[in-house]
């Protein structure tokens, strides 16, 4: 279930430019770099919807042409090797970079990848943490964990905490950890359930409310059930 935040998000990231991806004399890393563009300000962020946001659309590196994906195949550029049209990497970026720049490929254009990831949590920690962390857990932000260990290691605890939840969907068997966990950024039409040996039903639920709601995960569960509800982040964790 996508998120309306992100939509919001994209929005107001696409309006930013990321001129500081090659830069550097100054030694600034990107988030660094990235106070020195234009500020997000953007429009009001929605509140939760049953209505499935129009999934974020990222802008494209050239005319006709995708940001790469920082797993893409093929043989990658040796590190000694990355270097941008103009200026120099961070040894920050550089260590982003390593591994992930395919032959033939402009370094700051991955580079540019990572600090979009950034740019995006950093404004969806401002407006919610948990949606921040749920974008995470749902793979709504791709490579959230490698972008934040080289680009902006202030959001780690975000990572951290995603490591630890579920989305939606059926999770069973060793990935299921005992413990309260509550929905973020829930739809109108949230349910859950829970089950133990042989399917019986341990606990139930739903919601129209779209407001966060919590349930226990006992140590007996063997299935854990989740529509509508976007994400389950652990109780407890930073909020």
């Amino acid at each position: 279930m996508r998120n309306p935040f992100l939509a919001c998000a994209a929005v107001v990231l696409t309006a930013a430019a990321l001129a500081a991806c090659g830069s550097s004399a100054d030694g600034n890393d990107p988030e660094a770099a990235g106070a020195q563009r234009p500020a997000a300000s953007g429009p009001a962020v929605p509140g939760p919807s049953a209505t499935p946001a129009t999934p974020p659309t990222e802008e494209p590196t050239a005319p006709g042409t995708s940001a790469p994906a920082a797993t893409a195949e093929g043989p990658k550029t040796p590190v000694d090797e990355i270097t941008p049209a103009t200026g120099t990497f961070t040894k920050k970026q550089k260590e982003y970079l390593k591994d992930r720049v395919p032959k033939g490929m402009d370094p700051a254009a991955v580079l540019q990848t990572g600090q979009e990831t950034c740019d995006k949590l950093r404004y969806l920690v401002k407006a919610d943490r948990d949606t921040a962390v749920g974008a995470i857990v749902t793979g709504e932000i791709p490579d959230a964990k490698d972008a934040v260990a080289g680009l902006c290691t202030q959001h780690q605890a975000l990572v951290d905490e995603a490591a630890y939840a579920y989305p939606d969907g059926k999770h069973s068997g060793k990935k299921l950890r005992p413990g309260v966990y509550r929905s973020a950024s829930p739809t109108t039409g949230c349910s859950w359930q829970i089950a133990g040996a042989g399917g019986k039903e341990l606990a139930s639920g739903a919601s129209d409310t779209g407001k966060s709601r919590k349930i226990t995960i006992p140590d007996s569960a063997v299935t854990f059930t989740s529509t509508g509800c976007y994400a389950w982040l652990p109780e407890g964790a930073a909020g």
